[in-house]
């Protein structure tokens, strides 16, 4: 039997947001490894299955545990939440192939990437429509991205009027990146500004807030967190954020945008 790993993103939340294509993987792999966290969402489908989990900084450990089970012949589903290849596995897994020297393929260790709804994508339909023109994900964790790295990152995407999705905003160890990185996306917008803050998306114990970037520093937020800042034409309109594509303008008739919530 060829070996095969699969790299599962597992969506936002239960398995009611999983992809009909990661729950199969699932139930055929006899090895599930991931973080101990994300496994606790999908423990209705690990009944009979070796698992191993760890906990958080042991991504590297826990991708070559997966190859290591994967190349012993064990089918094997490498866990993500959101999408394996956003801020997740996937990358971790290509890396190592190529740093043990292990080709990918049919040749090699069969790696297949199964994508999952990513976490913006879930914080965003939450929210309303705030992503519906051109969007930049940007993570404030330092832990692996020098701090002044990401703030020409932020500079940039918000000089470039990207509406702005933040990942990891807040942990235990860090709490000033957040309000760093809304100055420095402030000198390009208005105080105004519609800003999203989702936690726990699809989750029981989601949380949602709308607020303005003037206020936004103020959210309670943490690493289940994603914050979205509007671009200088996201407007709310009863409860929800909406960034304009363009089609009103070019094709109907579109009324002054303002705060309606």
């Amino acid at each position: 039997m060829r070996e095969k790993l699969y790299v599962v993103g597992l969506g936002p939340g239960g398995l009611e947001h999983m992809t009909a294509r990661a729950r199969q993987v699932l139930e055929e792999a006899a090895v599930v490894v991931g973080y101990k966290t994300y496994l606790r969402h999908i423990e209705d489908v690990l009944e009979g299955k070796r698992v191993l989990a760890s906990g958080m900084t042991k991504e590297i450990d826990r991708a070559g545990t997966a190859i290591e089970a994967a190349l012993n012949g064990e089918v094997t589903a490498l866990v993500s939440g959101g999408d394996a290849g956003i801020y997740a596995m996937a990358p971790v897994v290509f890396e190592l192939l190529h740093d043990k020297g292990i080709m990918p393929g049919p040749r090699g260790l069969e790696v297949e990437a199964v994508p999952g709804v990513p976490a913006v994508a879930a914080a965003g339909a939450l929210l309303g429509a705030p992503l519906s023109h051109d969007f930049a994900c940007i993570s404030l964790s330092d832990r692996l991205t020098p701090w002044e790295v990401i703030e020409k990152r932020l500079d940039a995407a918000a000089g470039a009027d990207f509406v702005i999705a933040l990942y990891n905003p807040k942990s235990k160890g860090r709490q000033w990146q957040l309000g760093r990185a809304l100055q420095i996306i402030a000198a390009h917008r208005q105080a105004q500004t519609p800003v999203g803050v989702v936690r726990a998306a699809m989750r029981p114990e989601q949380e949602l807030e709308l607020c303005t970037l003037a206020r936004a520093a103020e959210a309670q937020v943490d690493m289940a967190t994603i914050v979205l800042v509007g671009n200088s034409n996201s407007f709310v309109y009863r409860g929800k954020m909406v960034t304009p594509r363009g089609y009103m303008v070019k094709y109907g008739t579109s009324k002054e945008q303002g705060q309606d919530s």
